[in-house]
């Protein structure tokens, strides 16, 4: 699966755009990176990037970002409305796809020491890195901003996670961790009151709200602070707004939407809103959204609608009518999900068929037969998709649903997979070249590069694995079709499978060629076997699939 990590980096400077300039271009001249959004604020005097890639290349970027922004900016001379502790206040690395907290944390502890290291500033791991409960929340590390560093490094308690608690005038200090991604998500109300949005923000952000007594006045706890009535939705923040004249919205931060995702705070603002008398006319997401949250809220409507919804498009558009996500403006999936932000234009995947077949046609060695292998699967997989379709719309073919119904729960999965595997033969082939120019000089170099091919050999034997695989299941799935599918379409059905039997017969060549480099004979005998069950199981098949197809054309 693609890794993809996204990174925030806040930087003081919200005013100068030629400093602005010199950190995005630091950004979008790392290969491998898209920029997605640059946000200044000139009060704030702070500018926020946001940027995507997989994640060796997103910890370069934010590492050249903070070289030039640290190189720029001066703290010694900055002012502004937001709290701020460095040049580079926080550097949060995000997981998007593919990728895990803990791997997110190890790219920030490598960004957080190569940023002492070189640059010379220390710096702190906070969020879901942090070494100490009392450093997972931003605020309590920036206690007192940049003004109080010089003092506070004077502390042992506060003695930084990379480097000495050296105070740098210029560049004062930095956060760096992992973070959730967080969702700006605001729930419109059919009413122009804010005060109601405020009341229902208040009842169910995480923080609650304050204590008051009968005369309204504020009850304080045995600490000196006001006590709260606690909200019952997990890390949210929210609060009341206008969005025009007329319409009041719910705004919140889904700071984690693993534990409140969308349709949480979307159907608790309908609920709170039910009893104030006010009506939630829909919603809308400020920024950019992960496809699995809009994913999750398309699962959940359809379990309460009774609803039979596996395919991602057709969670996603639920989650879009649901959450009622057109009604301000019209949403645009991929505009708004950062997933498909994300897909580099040159992927194998994301062409054109005449672009694809220039790229394949090049003297270029990739795309090859491997990439070929994989689409000629996804090919076999979509066109029985389509025979199950054509199945499952005919009332007179209802006899058969139940077995089609079993082909198309799987079908488009495999599809989906093959289609990735497309760019992924493509990538494993190109870890081998990588490999081979590795140096070679001293033994430790030789050594390393050895150890390098072996392991691009490796992977550029279990992606046509994969492919092989994956086609051997969609003959299974076409057998099916085969004997239920709608008889008018059959001969598509051979055609599929004839695909699938042929991405599976490319994709055993693969190997084989790769397999000839592999230096453990155990691991060759392995995979050769393998290979000789699943081409003895296509063979019976396929066999099977062409007699079906014969007696019913």
């Amino acid at each position: 699966m693609e890794k993809i990590v996204e990174c925030v980096p806040n930087f003081s400077e919200g005013r100068d755009r030629s400093i602005i300039d010199a950190i995005a271009g630091a950004v979008s001249g790392t290969d491998g990176v898209k920029l997605l959004d640059v946000d200044p604020g000139a009060d704030f005097n702070r500018t926020v990037f946001t940027f995507v890639g997989g994640p060796e290349e997103v910890l370069e970027a934010a590492f050249r970002a903070a070289k030039v922004g640290m190189g720029l900016i001066d703290m010694r001379k900055h002012s502004g409305e937001h709290a701020r502790m460095g040049a580079l206040d926080v550097c949060p690395f995000i997981p998007i796809k593919g990728v895990t907290f803990e791997e997110c944390t190890e790219l920030a502890v490598r960004f957080g020491k190569r940023v002492w290291e070189e640059l010379g500033v220390p710096g702190f791991l906070y969020a879901r890195s942090a070494r100490r409960p009392d450093r997972v929340r931003l605020p309590d590390i920036r206690k007192g901003e940049y003004e109080a560093l010089e003092e506070k490094f004077s502390d042992p308690s506060f003695a930084p996670d990379f480097g000495e608690p050296v105070f740098v005038p210029r560049s004062g200090t930095f956060a760096t961790g992992a973070r959730p991604i967080l969702i700006a998500y605001n729930v419109n109300l059919d009413t122009s009151d804010k005060s109601v949005a405020s009341k229902i923000a208040g009842r169910i952000r995480t923080s609650g709200v304050v204590k008051k007594d009968a005369d309204g006045n504020k009850i304080m706890g045995p600490d000196g602070k006001p006590e709260r009535i606690p909200g019952y939705l997990k890390e949210v923040q929210a609060g009341g707004m206008m969005y025009n004249e007329n319409i009041a919205q719910v705004s919140m931060n889904l700071l984690d939407y693993e534990q409140c995702n969308l349709h949480d705070a979307f159907e608790a603002c309908r609920k709170e809103a039910e009893d104030l008398g006010v009506n939630v006319t829909g919603s809308e997401i400020v920024g950019l959204v992960p496809e699995e949250a809009l994913v999750i809220a398309g699962r959940f409507y359809a379990g309460r609608e009774g609803l039979k919804r596996d395919d991602t498009e057709d969670l996603v558009s639920l989650a879009i009518s649901r959450l009622g996500l057109d009604q301000l403006y019209k949403f645009e999936p991929d505009k708004k999900i950062i997933d498909r932000m994300v897909a580099e234009k040159n992927r194998l995947a994301g062409m054109g068929m005449k672009d694809f077949l220039d790229e394949l046609a090049s003297s270029s060695p990739a795309p090859g037969g491997g990439s070929v292998a994989a689409l000629s699967g996804s090919l076999g997989a979509a066109l029985n998709e389509m025979v199950c379709q054509l199945t499952l719309e005919k009332e007179k073919l209802r006899d058969s649903w139940d077995e089609v119904g079993k082909a198309v729960e799987i079908l488009p999965g495999l599809r989906k997979r093959l289609l990735e595997l497309v760019d992924e033969d493509t990538d494993a082939f190109n870890d081998v070249i990588k490999a081979f120019r590795m140096p070679k000089g001293t033994d430790e170099e030789k050594r390393a590069r050895s150890e390098a091919i072996q392991a691009g050999y490796r992977k550029a034997i279990a992606t046509p694995m994969e492919t092989a695989s994956g086609c051997l299941d969609i003959l299974e799935q076409a057998l099916r079709v085969s004997t239920a599918g709608n008889p008018n379409s059959i001969t598509d059905v051979a055609v599929g499978a004839l695909m699938a039997s042929s991405g599976l017969d490319g994709a055993v060549l693969n190997v084989r060629i790769n397999l000839g480099s592999i230096k453990d004979a155990e691991y060759v005998e392995r995979t050769e076997g393998e290979l000789s069950s699943m081409i003895t199981r296509r063979d019976e098949l396929l066999s099977l699939i062409m007699k079906n197809v014969n007696e019913r054309m």
